[in-house]
């Protein structure tokens, strides 16, 4: 049933406002009118056993101007320490709330054509390569959260790789939230060209400053013929922040994405990470990791679409359950009519560590073709007490067999982040979300 006239975060002569005095190019000004339009006609997602409805998702804040930093050195402690020096030397882009703040890219990358900068920039400088892909995978009128986003994005992320170019140090994005008045909803949009090849890696951080805080984000990855994307991120929003986020890659023939996720937030999550083979060839290959503490809510999904032949899509999710947190966690391969001699797998795999802690792991295939090969596995269960006791047999107390149990579970995903400093990161959020 459609939900009329629903309440919106701003009004339509605020938006179109703020949008000339961003300088918006006209065709940006109307898509985020026509958003705003839908936005009141459309229902949330309908989310697998979640009731979104009841989650804190009107905290969008208003538009605040930023002032560019100068130097890495002005930037805040929350996301200085997390500066790859790898990434210093291809290219590395800075949100603070609102706006981008820092943005660098290496001659050599600029010479052969690569383009990295904030998405508000390349929607007037690079029309041509923004406006046939902004908001064409994750389309506005999917719900209201859709639409809502493709009104309200700021900063945001545009990269382009030309045809031919690898870009072997990994791309980094740093996204801080630490201004709860201000509107925090960051836009990624990657073009690969043909046969190009790069890394992205993104971090999602919560700042010290308090307050109810909503992000609704999408990335958007168009992979042409042949090319390689390997897309990592890594969320940790602190209590107060209510994280939604819509990543979906489109590959044509022969072209491939790695997914790597983790989930490490400590307030309610929405995930949702989908690939689109829609060319003869494709590959997608997606490696997910959450830990819910507390009383967390967490909707991991993560899906494969075949469309074309002989494609090959692997998922696997590793889920941690402490305290009372509840994680819904989904697997959907979906064969369409015609993808031939495709291939799908997935695993989902959920460990609890509470009597209290619920998981629910809901492997779902969709076959509409006879000719292609799938599969799937999924468990949900407490911490193996044979594997404990062996340890123990070894000289290790139960904390630290629980312990290395826990990592080797999670160690799949984990020791795949392509940024040393990142996968660093990455295991002590583990750590400190386990409580250990």
């Amino acid at each position: 049933m459609t939900t009329l006239n629903a309440a919106l975060p701003v009004g339509r002569d605020s938006l179109q406002a703020l949008s000339k005095n961003r300088q918006e190019p006209a065709w940006l000004t109307e898509l985020r009118l026509k958003a705003l339009d839908l936005a009141g006609t459309l229902d949330l997602p309908k989310l697998e056993k979640t009731r979104i409805d009841r989650w804190n998702i009107d905290s969008y804040g208003e538009y605040k101007e930023i002032n560019e930093v100068e130097s890495l050195d002005d930037l805040p402690a929350e996301i200085s320490g997390l500066i790859s020096q790898d990434s210093t030397k291809s290219g590395l882009l800075i949100q603070r709330n609102s706006g981008v703040v820092y943005t660098s890219l290496s001659d050599e990358l600029k010479q052969k054509g690569v383009i990295l900068t904030d998405l508000e920039t390349a929607a007037r400088e690079h029309e041509d390569l923004v406006k046939p892909y902004l908001m064409q995978a994750v389309k506005m009128d999917e719900h209201r959260l859709a639409a809502l986003h493709a009104a309200l994005w700021c900063g945001g992320l545009f990269l382009y790789v030309p045809k031919n170019v690898t870009i072997e140090d990994p791309i980094q994005a740093l996204f801080l939230s630490d201004d709860a008045e201000a509107l925090f909803a960051p836009h990624v949009l990657i073009v690969a060209d043909e046969n190009s090849s790069v890394t992205y890696v993104d971090n999602y951080v919560s700042g010290t400053s308090t307050g109810a805080v909503m992000h609704n984000g999408i990335a958007e990855v168009f992979a042409k013929n042949g090319a390689a994307v390997r897309f990592a991120s890594i969320h940790n929003f602190n209590d107060q922040a209510t994280d939604v986020t819509y990543r979906r890659a489109v590959l044509e023939n022969d072209a491939r994405i790695e997914w790597i996720i983790g989930e490490l937030n400590y307030g309610d999550a929405v995930s949702d990470t989908n690939s689109i083979l829609r060319g003869n060839g494709s590959m997608s290959y997606a490696k997910v990791i959450c830990v819910g503490t507390d009383d967390q809510r967490l909707n991991i999904t993560t899906r494969a679409t075949h469309f074309g032949k002989s494609s090959d899509s692997d998922m696997i999710t590793r889920a941690v359950m402490r305290d009372e947190a509840t994680a819904i966690i989904n697997g959907i391969t979906k064969i369409e009519h015609g993808a031939t001699h495709c291939n799908g797998e997935q695993t989902e795999r959920i460990l609890m560590l509470s009597p209290k802690a619920r998981g629910d792991a809901n492997p779902i295939l969709l076959i509409d073709e006879d000719e292609v090969t799938a599969g799937h596995a999924a468990s949900v269960g407490q911490v193996n007490k044979e594997q404990v006791y062996y340890l123990m047999s070894r000289g290790l107390t139960k904390d630290e067999a629980e312990k290395l149990i826990i990592y080797g579970f999670l160690e799949p995903v984990v020791t795949l982040i392509p940024i040393k400093a990142v996968e660093e990161q990455l295991k002590d959020l583990v750590e400190r979300k386990l409580g250990r």
